[in-house]
C-alpha cells in the first residue's frame, strides 16, 4: 500500500472530530435539560409557596377541601373566547362531553353535559336524547309541564332549583322551582332550546355565583316510560334532599394570581388533592426564529444525535377535567417530582413535566405542575449544532486534503531520494559526485544527507583504493629493492673469489661492483631493514582494527591528565628534538574516566601528524585547558593551512594530505585512530586553522569527573 492511501486511512481519525462534537452536545443538551428541570422545579415552587398562603384561591368553597372525589361532580373548562347562546353548540367540540342515562331500564333517556366559565358566568351545553319531546302547555296549568330540566344549586346552605321549560324552540329563561333566595333573579338563567334529530339541545347561561359551587341538573321527559311515566336523567334525582354535587372550575383569582408566573413556553397548571385541574395556563406561542432559521436537516441531525431511549407518551386524562401522571401522583403525596414524556405532536421533542406539592398546616392542599417543550432548550443549540457541524465538516475536509498534499509532497521527496540511489552508483561501478543534499530539517532530509555522506565516504574509499596500489608501489618499493640487491650482493660474495669480479651475473638498473666476502654483514643489515619497513607498512594496515579490539577490552578509570601529560612531554622532547616543543597546562590535576595508553596513543598520532607537517625548527604547543563540562587538550603545530574540501572529512579512514614525496609510511589512518579513542572517551576532535593561518591546531574535548568521588589509581 503506498504512503498516500496509507495516510488517507489514517485521516479517517478526524471522523472522531464529529463524533466528540457529538458527544460535546450530548452533554451539554444533557445540562440543558437539567437546567430545565431545575428551572421549573424552581417555578413550581414558588407558585405552590404563593398558593400555600391562600388556600381559598384553590378552594373558594372551604367545604370542599378534605372530601371524597365525588363521581357525580361536575367540572367546567375554563375559557377565553365568547360564546354564542344560539343552541348549535358551536366552539363546544374541544370539550368531552359527559353521559348520564336513565335510572329506568329501557327509557331512552340520555343527557350529554359540557361546562365551561368564562368570567363570572357559567355556560351549560346539555344535549338531551329523546325520542318523543313534549313541550310546555300554558294551557294545562301554569306550572312548567311536559319535557323539562330541573338545576339544583346551593346558596347559603339550603338548595336552590331552577326549572327550564318552553312551549317551542328558541330562548328560554329559567323559573324559580323553590323558594327564592335574597339576591337571586331567575331570569338571569337563559338560554337558547334548539330541536334535534335525536331529542333537543339546551344552551344556557347563568351566573356562577348562584351555584354556590354546587350543581345538580336532571332532564325530565313527561312521556319516555311505560303508561306515561315519567323518567329523569342526571347527575341527581328528584328524590335527593343532599346537597347536589360539587362544581369543580378555575376560580378568576386563582388564574389571576398564576399570571405573574407565566413564561413564554411554559404551561402552568394547579390540581386539587382529587386530581382536578383548577388552573391552566397553556403555553405561549414562541417567538424565536431560531428553529426556523435552522435548515432543516441540520434539525434532523441534531434530534437524531440527541434520540434517547423511548419516552412513555403524556398520560392521558382518565375523566374529563383531571390531570394524572406519576409525578402529580408523588406531588400530592407530599414529595417533589418530575417526568419526561414523549411530545405525541412531535416525535423529536420531548415534555419535561416538573410537579411541587401546594402545602399549608392542615397538609396538602394540591400541587402545581409546569410543563416545558424540549424545543425550547434545544432551539437554544440548534444554531450551535449546526456551527459545530459546519466547522466539523471543514476540519474534516481540510485535515484530509491536507493530510493527502502532505502524503504526495511526501510521496515525492521519497520517490526523489529512490530515484538518486538508484543512480548513485554508475554502471561501471563508479559513484556519482552528485546526490542531491537536501536542507530539510526532517527525517527525510536527515536520510538524505547521511546517504550523500555515505557516498561521499565510498567515493574517497574507492579513490582510495584506486590509488593504493600507487600509494603500496611507492612504499614498498624501495624496501624490496632494498632486500633485493641486498640478496644479490650476498649471493656475490658467497661465490666469488676475494678482488675478483663474478662474470655474468647483473642485476638491471643497479651499479655492478666487485662484492667482497667481508661486506656479507653490511648486506644482511641492509636486508633486515627491508623486512622492518614491510613489517611496518603491513603493522600501520592492520593498526586500526588492533586498536577497535583494544578499545572494547578497556576499562575506564580516573586520569589525571596534567601529571600524564607532564611524563610524556619529556619523551616526546627527547625524539623531536629538531622542533620547538612547548607545554602549556593550565590545571594540576584535570580529571577524566579513560584508558591512560589510550590517550598517550592519540598524543603520539597528533605530535606525528604534526611533526610532519611543520616545518624544520617549527614550534608545536601541546596545551591543556579547562572547557565547559571537561578539558581541552589540543596540539598546535606552524605549517600549511588545512583545505576547507576536506576539514570535515579529515579524521576519516583512508584520507591524507601528504604528498608523493613525503617520507615515511602513511596510509591516512593516524587522525581516524584518533577519532576512535576520542569517541570511546565520549568526546570530540576537531581541527581548525589558527587565526593568523600560520598553522593548524587539532583539539580533543574530554568530559570532565568528579576526582573526590572516584580515587585516582
Amino acid at each position: 500500500m503506498t504512503l498516500r492511501r496509507q495516510l488517507l486511512l489514517v485521516s479517517l481519525l478526524l471522523l472522531c472530530l464529529p463524533w466528540a462534537g457529538c458527544q460535546f452536545v450530548r452533554e451539554m443538551e444533557g445540562a440543558l435539560r437539567y437546567g430545565q428541570a431545575q428551572s421549573l422545579q424552581a417555578t413550581a415552587q414558588a407558585i405552590a409557596a404563593v398558593l400555600s398562603e391562600q388556600p381559598a384561591l384553590i378552594y373558594p368553597h372551604p367545604g370542599r377541601r378534605g372530601t371524597a372525589s365525588d363521581s357525580l361532580s361536575l367540572y367546567a373548562h375554563a375559557l377565553q373566547e365568547p360564546l354564542i347562546l344560539d343552541g348549535y353548540g358551536d366552539g363546544w367540540e374541544p370539550i368531552e362531553a359527559r353521559r348520564f342515562h336513565s335510572a329506568r331500564d329501557g327509557a331512552p333517556l340520555e343527557v350529554s353535559y359540557r361546562g365551561v366559565t368564562r368570567g363570572d358566568y357559567l355556560y351549560l351545553l346539555l344535549q338531551v336524547t329523546d325520542p318523543q319531546v313534549i313541550y310546555h302547555n300554558p294551557g294545562l296549568s301554569r306550572e312548567p309541564n311536559g319535557d323539562r330540566l330541573l338545576l339544583r344549586t346551593w346558596q347559603d346552605g339550603r338548595r336552590q332549583d331552577y326549572v327550564i321549560a318552553t312551549a317551542a324552540p328558541g330562548s328560554v329563561r329559567a323559573v324559580a322551582a323553590s323558594r327564592r333566595q335574597r339576591g337571586t333573579d331567575a331570569a338571569r338563567i337563559r338560554g337558547f332550546w334548539r330541536d334535534t334529530a335525536q331529542g333537543y339541545t339546551l344552551e344556557l347561561e347563568l351566573p356562577l355565583a348562584y351555584t354556590g359551587g354546587r350543581l345538580g341538573f336532571y332532564a325530565i321527559d313527561t312521556g319516555g316510560g311505560a303508561n306515561g311515566a315519567v323518567t329523569t336523567a342526571g347527575n341527581i334525582t328528584p328524590l335527593d334532599t343532599a346537597a347536589p354535587p360539587w362544581l369543580i372550575y378555575s376560580p378568576a383569582p386563582l388564574q389571576l394570581a398564576l399570571t405573574p408566573f407565566s413564561r413564554n413556553g411554559s404551561q402552568i397548571q394547579v390540581v386539587d388533592t382529587s386530581h382536578w385541574l383548577l388552573a391552566n395556563l397553556q403555553a405561549q406561542a414562541s417567538t424565536d426564529t431560531t428553529d426556523s432559521a435552522t435548515f432543516w436537516l441540520v434539525r434532523w441531525l441534531y434530534r437524531s444525535v440527541l434520540a434517547r431511549d423511548e419516552l412513555e407518551p403524556a398520560p392521558t386524562r382518565a375523566k374529563r377535567g383531571r390531570v394524572l401522571g406519576g409525578e402529580v401522583e408523588a406531588a400530592l403525596r407530599g414529595q417533589p417530582a418530575s417526568r419526561r414524556y414523549r411530545d405525541p405532536r412531535q416525535t423529536s421533542r420531548t415534555t419535561l413535566s416538573a410537579a411541587t406539592p401546594i402545602a399549608d398546616d392542615r397538609g396538602v392542599l394540591g400541587a402545581v405542575i409546569v410543563r416545558q417543550s424540549s424545543e425550547q432548550y434545544l432551539s437554544l443549540t440548534d444554531r450551535a449544532f449546526s456551527r459545530l457541524l459546519l466547522y466539523s465538516l471543514l476540519a474534516l475536509g481540510t485535515g484530509a486534503l491536507g493530510l493527502l498534499g502532505y502524503a504526495s509532497w511526501l510521496s515525492w521527496r521519497i520517490g526523489r531520494l529512490s530515484r538518486a540511489a538508484r543512480n548513485a552508483v554508475r554502471e561501471d561501478g563508479a559513484i556519482s559526485p552528485h546526490f542531491p543534499r537536501s536542507a530539510a530539517r526532517d527525517e527525510i532530509g536527515e536520510l538524505s544527507r547521511r546517504y550523500a555522506d555515505l557516498l561521499d565516504q565510498l567515493r574517497e574509499y574507492n579513490d582510495y583504493l584506486r590509488t593504493l596500489s600507487r600509494k603500496l608501489s611507492h612504499e614498498l618499493r624501495t624496501p624490496i629493492a632494498v632486500i633485493q640487491t641486498s640478496l644479490e650482493n650476498l649471493e656475490l660474495a658467497r661465490v666469488a673469489t676475494p678482488g675478483v669480479a663474478t662474470p655474468g651475473v647483473a642485476t638491471p638498473g643497479v651499479e655492478q661492483h666487485t662484492a667482497h666476502p667481508s661486506d656479507c654483514g653490511i648486506y644482511l643489515a641492509r636486508a633486515r631493514d627491508g623486512l622492518a619497513r614491510l613489517n611496518r607498512i603491513l603493522t600501520a594496515m592492520s593498526e586500526a582494527n588492533r586498536l577497535e579490539e583494544s578499545i572494547r577490552n578497556s576499562q575506564p578509570r580516573p586520569v589525571a591528565l596534567a601529571p600524564l601529560l607532564g611524563e610524556v612531554f619529556e619523551a616526546y622532547r627527547d625524539v623531536y628534538a629538531g622542533h620547538q616543543l612547548s607545554l602549556d597546562i593550565q590545571s594540576d590535576s584535570a580529571v577524566i574516566s579513560g584508558v591512560p595508553d589510550l590517550i598517550v596513543q592519540a598524543l603520539d598520532k597528533l605530535l606525528d601528524n604534526a611533526v610532519s607537517f611543520c616545518p624544520a625548527g617549527g614550534r608545536i604547543t601541546l596545551r591543556l585547558a579547562a572547557a565547559a563540562g571537561g578539558w581541552e587538550l589540543s596540539v598546535c603545530n606552524a605549517g600549511p593551512a588545512l583545505p576547507d574540501e576536506l576539514r570535515e572529512h579529515l579524521f576519516d579512514p583512508m584520507v591524507s594530505l601528504r604528498d608523493k614525496t613525503s617520507p615515511g609510511i602513511h596510509l591516512g589512518l593516524g587522525l581516524y585512530i584518533v577519532r576512535l579513542i576520542c569517541d570511546f572517551h565520549h568526546g570530540r576532535v576537531r581541527a581548525e586553522n589558527l587565526a593568523d593561518a600560520s598553522g593548524v591546531c587539532v583539539a580533543l574535548f574530554l568530559p570532565a569527573v568528579d576526582s573526590q568521588a572516584d580515587g585516582l589509581s
